[in-house]
């Protein structure tokens, strides 16, 4: 008998300590930042979109911005990103061709267009056309670009410009940059004449103005997909991912100038 109530009471002692040193997994992971991967072009955008969300009750997000190219090679190398947003659909085939990303969760977000700007001084006005004067107005300058190798922004103008048949003129006369903000960054200093960039990245500053739109038949549609990071799926992850494609998240691409799907 006293055998049997011992072993009971060992029982139940091992049990109270189970329960007691079982992590709280999913109050970890309804705590733990969302970790947010997303082309350079949505810094300001998902920014707000994060602090929102936190606001309606969601977790912190923490972000990192750089180029899509960058952004899929460090996801590839086993980066923590709960949530990817490409500028481009290549560099979110990449990473589904490698199975990385969740594909029922994947949906293309976000819209853009492409123009060219001159820092907020400069009196130049171009209209782009075939065989335009671009590459006489650039001169002895500089037109900033997101690297066409590896930047979706720089691919997409690099694909501008070739069906407006400046590009064999053009290319010796660009400063490649990491990211379209590096291009931005250029003209907003002064250390180039002119830079390729989204209209949206135009928006966000005063310090340089829009003096040129490319027309919409010259290069490929830009969208931005997002999914979901397979490895690091959660309920906190799918939570801020629901809102990415809610309506208050919408408002907000909106007013930074993205056209929303």
């Amino acid at each position: 008998m006293w055998q049997y109530f011992a072993k009971r009471i060992g029982y139940a002692v091992i049990a109270a300590l189970f329960v007691v040193f079982i992590p709280p997994i999913t109050q970890a992971e309804e705590t733990t930042p969302v970790m947010v991967f997303a082309a350079a072009s949505t810094t300001n955008a998902v920014n707000e979109t994060g602090t929102l969300f936190k606001e309606k009750g969601g977790t912190g997000i923490t972000s990192s911005f750089a180029s899509s190219s960058t952004l899929a090679k460090q996801i590839e190398q086993g980066a923590p990103a709960s949530v990817f947003i490409s500028a481009d659909e290549d560099w979110m085939n990449y990473l589904s061709q490698r199975k990385l990303i969740a594909e029922d969760s994947r949906v293309n977000l976000l819209g853009n267009s492409l123009v060219l700007i001159a820092p907020a001084s400069s009196e130049a006005r171009q209209e782009i056309t075939v065989g335009s004067e671009l590459v006489a107005m650039v001169g002895n300058g500089r037109i900033a670009v997101g690297d066409p190798d590896h930047v979706p922004a720089g691919k997409y103008a690099k694909a501008a410009l070739i069906k407006l048949n400046i590009w064999k003129d053009i290319e010796p006369k660009l400063a490649r940059t990491s990211d379209v903000r590096g291009a931005l960054a250029l003209v907003e200093r002064g250390e180039a004449a002119y830079g390729i960039v989204y209209s949206t990245d135009a928006a966000i500053t005063k310090k340089v103005k829009i003096v040129g739109q490319f027309p919409p038949d010259s290069y490929p549609t830009v969208v931005y997909p997002a999914a979901l990071i397979a490895a690091n799926v959660n309920p906190a992850a799918r939570s801020f991912f629901d809102f990415l494609k809610g309506e208050e998240s919408r408002k907000v691409f909106k007013k930074y100038g993205f056209t929303v799907k």
